[in-house]
């Protein structure tokens, strides 16, 4: 399954039918007077939020959607069918935007919450609403209106309750595969990860929470350098953040300024994104330099009021203690 997060589609929906202009021409039915009915109303363009959909792919191949017609009015006081409306079905998560004035449309965060995007024309009255008595061969009717037409953006924002931050290959990948049953690519080299992942991790006493993993950030992501920069609103409706660190062996990286870079991408993304509550953990704590490199980077971190973790995706030391963390972060005690 290919990963899409972003589409432009284009929505259309009904036009109302025509009212009928039409007298009533029957044996024994003298001056049988108008007879035209109405236009049917045109069909509505409704997205509904899909928990069986993960992505945007089929709006990458079928870009147009466009509701039916309502028919128009006839005679003999027959009025026009409705026109169908079109369903479209989305990832839960979509938000969707009018490219056109920059509005939020809709943001569809329930699976099977549905909202009308564009809302179909009103079919005409026909001219058996026309006559009065002074006037009784109306020959006026109404056209049916047009239906709305949207240019949207689509945009895929995942719904996790704790996201995973941190530089290329600092380990997020593995600790998510660790926890969970997800299964990201892992290498040991940079943006192995080129799509967002979920992945439920279970905890003791039926406990269960959504960590998602995005590609790594680097500096300058928020202008477009790097990866990361397209997948930041998939940590957007995240309750916590866990952002991991590691001893580097690249030259001018060390943990302390890695986690300095990161929260200025974030605030430069989203001052709000910046703001929510970290839990900040050191990573592969089983290699011996990183282990003998903790303490004195723990109480660095202390100096700034933040506590700093460590853990081993490997050898799962420090895991749960982490995963507790964030439980307890995603539901705090009142």
């Amino acid at each position: 399954m290919i990963f899409i997060d972003e589409a432009k589609i284009y929505a259309i929906a009904g036009n109302g039918g025509n009212g009928a202009i039409a007298f009533r021409r029957e044996a024994h039915v003298p001056k049988g007077g108008p007879s035209g009915g109405d236009g049917g109303d045109g069909g509505d363009v409704i997205f509904v939020a899909d928990a069986q959909l993960s992505t945007l792919l089929d709006f990458k191949y079928q870009q147009h959607y466009r509701a039916e017609s309502g028919e128009h009015g006839r005679n003999k006081d027959q009025y026009g069918k409705a026109g169908e409306p079109k369903i479209v079905r989305v990832p839960v998560g979509t938000l969707i935007k009018d490219i056109e004035t920059g509005a939020v449309v809709a943001d569809l965060t329930a699976a099977g919450q549905e909202l009308v995007v564009c809302k179909g024309g009103k079919g005409g009255k026909g001219n058996i609403h026309y006559k009065t008595p002074w006037n009784q061969a109306p020959r006026t009717a109404e056209p049916g209106t047009p239906g709305e037409s949207k240019t949207l953006r689509l945009e895929l924002k995942l719904l996790a309750d704790a996201g995973l931050l941190g530089f290329p290959n600092v380990g997020k990948s593995t600790f998510l595969a660790s926890v969970s049953r997800a299964r990201p690519k892992i290498a040991d080299y940079p943006f192995t990860t080129l799509t967002p992942h979920l992945g439920v991790v279970g905890l003791s006493q039926g406990r269960s929470f959504v960590l998602a993993d995005i590609p790594g950030l680097i500096e300058g992501a928020a202008e477009g350098a790097g990866l990361g920069h397209r997948f930041l609103r998939h940590v957007e409706r995240t309750r916590v953040l866990l952002h991991l660190i590691e001893l580097s062996v690249e030259p001018g990286r060390d943990p302390e300024s890695d986690f300095e870079t990161i929260n200025r991408e974030l605030a430069a993304y989203d001052e709000t994104l910046a703001g929510r509550p970290q839990i900040v953990a050191l990573t592969k704590i089983d290699i011996t330099e990183t282990r003998e490199a903790y303490p004195a980077l723990k109480d660095r971190f202390a100096a700034k009021g933040i506590t700093l973790h460590a853990v081993s995706a490997a050898t799962g030391e420090g895991v749960t203690d982490i995963l507790e963390q964030i439980w307890h972060a995603i539901h705090p005690t009142p």
